[in-house]
């Protein structure tokens, strides 16, 4: 897909909206307070599902575009990236009891092999991956930061993404199609266990 100058200004632009987007998201919903400790990480799911599913649209639009090459054969500096480890602790924090989820590695290969991911780790890797990138946009070189995004998406943050969004269903999923148990319903379910188990020691 070619286009001209006017054009890919136009496109790297709306990119970068889309990256700034979820870089603010993901920090914001890092920063919350973990009081209500797995409850707020849930809340925080159909924003999350949001934002991964809007980037995941942006990463299409790159990967439909024919490779993007760099004005300099090599990368110029886009300074230091930022340390976002502290960002990976609140989240991992928040999702605590969710972090970890499987997903196929490679579902083309032969068997296909299941790793066990973390949504902290993987939110953590698209960040850098797209701010990296931001870093070009913003030092003016759009063509590098197009061409960084479009690498990282094909190489790295485009499959995180996906297993990202793909987690992110299967818990909301699991939280609005399973029945919701109460104090009350649970005092229940223990009573009605209780009685059949004493039922059974008296036979």
């Amino acid at each position: 897909m070619a286009t001209d100058s006017e054009d890919l200004t136009e496109f790297a632009e709306q990119i970068a909206d889309q990256v700034r987007s979820f870089l603010i998201s993901v920090r914001d919903i890092a920063a919350q307070p973990d009081e209500d400790g797995v409850d707020e990480g849930l809340a925080s799911l159909p924003y999350l599902l949001l934002e991964v599913s809007q980037l995941l649209l942006a990463g299409g639009r790159l990967g439909a575009f024919e490779d993007f090459v760099p004005e300099e054969r090599f990368e110029s500096d886009a300074g230091p990236d930022p340390d976002l480890d502290a960002m990976r602790d609140r989240l991992a924090a928040l999702f605590e009891g969710l972090d970890e989820y499987a997903e196929v590695f490679d579902p083309y290969a032969a068997p296909p092999e299941i790793t066990v991911n973390r949504l902290s780790d993987d939110l953590t890797a698209i960040a850098n991956d797209l701010v990296h990138g931001l870093a070009h946009y913003e030092d003016g070189r759009v063509v590098e930061a197009l061409w960084w995004w479009q690498f990282s998406y094909v190489s790295t943050w485009g499959a995180a993404a996906s297993a990202v969004l793909r987690a992110i269903q299967s818990l909301i999923a699991h939280d609005r199609l399973e029945p919701a148990h109460d104090a009350e319903t649970e005092a229940t379910d223990r009573e009605l266990v209780e009685v059949a188990e004493e039922a059974v020691q008296r036979r």
